[in-house]
């Protein structure tokens, strides 16, 4: 069996033959190991860049800058608009492959003229199974070079080389774009863009850890993994997560009792095209609206 540091070795052997390398670096784990690889093996020749738009919270932009400087990794920004393009606001099943299509597309813009030919991604071994993934057409029709996909390493082992380098993302959960809290099929605007942005810093700021807020046209569907949902029935969370986010421009707010899903307003790899979260007959619903009615109407149903 091959050790954790037998494969940093051999990965950074393969990216020491490229004379310089960019990454489309999101801050994520994943990207956050190969920025890490790529300076163990290239130094100064190795760039992180991040691409900064509508669909990518504040905190999240300011969080790569501190990851950068925590691997000592030269940092980029590079500044776009997913939503000048019609395609990507219309929010159909290929939403995700126009965007990661700009995105790279402006990655390929910076290196050029850094005089680097090299744009690599974190797309790891088990991404290509974990469902409706489009954005991956785009990585193969651009030539991106996928290090951790090209050595076979999972998401397991991706969190155990970023334990070696004592990264502070190690177990950072993954964090998807503004847009997927969208459903398929309902416009991508700004408007919707920034009250979810601010919808889910107000879980941040209480201590949420994994979470999303769904923008259903009106309607804000809060998500939280399963290990949170007794705090999210907290009644002075209740209190405040119905007026602020309400204030948000939101019509009705509601805590989904499934609790996080990945991908819940997205099409299913065996439905495409279909946005189960939203579908009427969907055998998955909202859930309870614990956020409607009176003080004491939500204290007993959080009992």
């Amino acid at each position: 069996m091959v050790s954790i540091e037998e494969t940093i070795t051999s990965i950074t052997a393969d990216l020491e033959r490229f004379d310089g390398i960019l990454i489309a670096f999101s801050g994520g784990v994943d990207s956050s190991v190969v920025a890490a690889l790529a300076n163990k093996a290239l130094g100064e020749d190795a760039i992180a860049c991040t691409a900064k738009s509508e669909t990518l919270p504040e905190t999240e932009l300011e969080a790569t800058k501190q990851i950068a400087d925590e691997i000592g990794i030269r940092h980029k920004v590079v500044e776009f608009s997913e939503l000048d393009s019609d395609a990507f606001r219309r929010n159909d099943e290929e939403r995700c492959y126009h965007c990661r299509t700009m995105r790279l597309s402006a990655m390929y813009d910076v290196a050029r003229d850094q005089g680097i030919e090299i744009v690599c991604d974190g797309t790891n071994a088990s991404d290509p199974g974990e469902g409706h993934r489009p954005g991956l057409r785009a990585v193969e029709e651009l030539n991106a070079y996928s290090p951790l996909l090209e050595h076979d390493i999972t998401k397991d082992e991706v969190r155990e080389i970023a334990r070696k380098f004592n990264l502070s993302v190690t177990d950072k959960p993954s964090m998807a774009c503004l847009s997927s809290r969208i459903p398929t099929g309902l416009e991508v605007t700004e408007e919707r863009l920034t009250r979810i942005e601010k919808a889910e810093q107000i879980l941040r700021t209480w201590g949420f850890e994994q979470f999303r807020v769904r923008d259903h046209d009106g309607l804000a569907r809060i998500e939280v993994a399963s290990d949170e949902l007794e705090a999210a029935l907290d009644l002075d969370f209740v209190r405040t997560a119905r007026k602020h986010i309400a204030d948000l421009g939101f019509d009705h707010v509601t805590l989904d009792l499934h609790g996080y899903q990945t991908g819940s307003v997205s099409p299913e790899t065996n439905n495409a095209g279909t946005d189960t979260s939203s579908n009427e007959n969907s055998n998955d619903p909202v859930g309870e609206d614990v956020f409607v009615g009176d003080d004491s109407t939500a204290a007993n149903r959080s009992q």
